[in-house]
């Protein structure tokens, strides 16, 4: 083999090997990103920037990150994966939860079992932090704390009438891991809550936990919610009470003066959606406040609500809704009376103006309107179940 030869292939094998090597896909800049344009002159002052999370549909791997640019007034929709293209997966499988804790955004994505962390000025992906099956996230001064399904799931297996019957379950307690800010690492030690947690709050030192049962009424032996709120002391990070208050809780907030509100979806049978509040001044008393509660929002030491009497009426075409805030545990009129289909999530950017995202029929693309003292200004197409808000100030 003469020396001609021997450089003719080694000059075939690297042209082969530079063909094999892919090219990393450009994402775009924040600058790049261009959308709808809206009126913003009841937002221009509230903040820099207003991410949506649209959770997607479970399966679908369509989760996805909106934002509205403030003062421009540009709404981009699937931000996440325009910035992002070398995250093969996109941005995941379930949106659940998002949070803006300083200068970057904190998203749940739950079926994906991932915490996602990006910046709130770019876009652009920090950390992709492993957590089984994820719900909700809080944080204090050190951690970010993260309600955990911990596996628990319910698979059906349906005959050729479209009977469901029960396939494989498996139905473990849930966890709450934390997460420390400065390694974005897991911490070794979790702590064991009730079945499906969902909403978390921090306050005072401790962790709310509100315990949905979502999986366990499905599955034997009890076919029942959980009905709880778990306690955690942060300092030691064990449950020190569980408190009864209402099957199926979802939703958790602190008024920051002593007060926890709590939303529950309900059996969809015979107990409503509703609000509740436990009093940690008062040996964590737990009074109702009212039913129906299909979305609320949350601000300062009042929570917004808004809801309707006819969720148990599945067939029904033309629904009425009705609304009603609640401040230091006490409930309080409020007139709202927005246009919307499937109201799924709510924001309050003020006391006169609010964003509702509405899931439309869940499938297809939802949409995002805001609202200033009643009053439709502007509305926008958003993801699949637009559910989840978040301001950057």
């Amino acid at each position: 083999m003469n020396k001609a030869y021997l450089l003719i292939l080694c000059g075939v094998l690297t042209l082969c090997a530079c063909q094999q090597t892919p090219v990393p896909p450009r994402g775009l800049t924040d600058a790049e990103l261009s959308g709808e344009k809206v009126p913003v002159t009841s937002l221009s002052s509230a903040a820099r920037k207003i991410f949506v999370l649209n959770e997607g549909g479970k399966g679908s791997n369509n989760a996805s990150l909106d934002f509205l640019r403030l003062p421009e007034g540009e709404y981009i929709t699937g931000a996440f994966k325009k910035v992002n293209p070398e995250v093969g997966a996109g941005l995941g499988d379930v949106g659940n939860d998002i949070v803006v804790r300083g200068d970057e955004v904190w998203m749940v994505i739950n079926n994906s079992g991932i915490v996602e962390v990006i910046s709130a000025e770019t876009e652009k992906e920090i950390a992709a932090i492993k957590v089984p099956t994820p719900r909700n996230i809080a944080f204090d001064e050190n951690y970010a704390y993260v309600t955990s399904w911990a596996g628990s799931f319910a698979d059906y297996v349906y005959d050729d009438k479209g009977s469901a019957s029960l396939s494989e379950y498996a139905n473990t307690k849930g966890r709450v891991y934390r997460i420390d800010l400065k390694t974005r690492q897991v911490d070794a030690k979790s702590v064991e809550v009730g079945y499906q947690p969902e909403g978390i709050a921090c306050y005072g030192g401790k962790l709310y936990v509100a315990n949905s049962g979502g999986i366990s009424c499905q599955v034997p032996p009890n076919y029942a919610y959980d009905n709880t709120v778990s306690i955690i002391n942060v300092a030691s990070f064990a449950v020190e009470e569980n408190v009864e208050v209402q099957v199926n809780l979802k939703q958790v907030y602190s008024d920051g003066n002593g007060l926890i509100y709590l939303t529950t979806l309900g059996n969809y049978a015979d107990v409503h959606s509703g609000l509740y509040v436990l009093d940690t001044k008062n040996n964590n008393a737990v009074k109702e406040v009212s039913d129906y509660v299909s979305v609320c929002a949350f601000r300062g030491r009042t929570v917004y609500c808004y809801g309707t009497d006819q969720e148990f009426d599945w067939g029904a075409e033309d629904i009425t809704y009705s609304s009603w805030k609640c401040t230091d545990g006490v409930k309080e009129a409020w007139t709202f009376a927005p246009e919307v289909t499937t109201p799924y999530c709510l924001l309050s950017v003020s006391e006169e103006v609010f964003l509702l995202g509405d899931a439309g029929d869940y499938f297809n693309p939802g949409t995002l309107s805001c609202y200033d003292r009643g009053e439709r200004v502007w509305t926008v197409s958003a993801g699949v179940c637009p559910g989840h808000i978040a301001i950057w100030q």
